[in-house]
């Protein structure tokens, strides 16, 4: 698959909110996913150490609308915002989260993801 069609692809199944699906479809055995420098274990790579990232999420966080753009791709690069609406499961609060995430493919697959977004308040 080209970059444009791997795009495309994740697009559509994030919008479906299949994340594991598309992990496990999409993403290269040893694929690298970095959050931003703040954030507990930021750097994971992995197969198994990005389906433990979802499990957290699925954890820590219950989703009430999830929003992702369509891609912009150059070259074996691509990007996507997106927009959820979470609550803490813990704290019961909800928020809002907005991310820009950048998507790197080789070989037909993805091997990293990039997450950009402001340090939520208090953290």
């Amino acid at each position: 698959m080209t970059t444009a069609e791997i795009s495309k692809r994740l697009v559509e199944m994030l919008r479906a909110g299949d994340y594991p699906g598309a992990q496990a479809e999409l993403y290269a055995d040893n694929a690298k996913s970095i959050e931003p420098a703040w954030a507990p274990d930021a750097v994971q790579q992995g197969r198994e150490a990005l389906a433990g990232k979802l499990q957290l999420w699925g954890d820590t966080f219950e989703t009430h609308s999830n929003e992702i753009s369509d891609p912009i791709v150059a070259g074996n690069f691509f990007s996507l915002t997106m927009q959820v609406d979470v609550t803490d499961k813990k704290s019961g609060n909800r928020f809002p989260m907005c991310e820009i995430a950048v998507f790197e493919v080789k070989d037909g697959k993805i091997v990293t993801e990039q997450f950009f977004f402001d340090q939520p308040a208090g953290s």
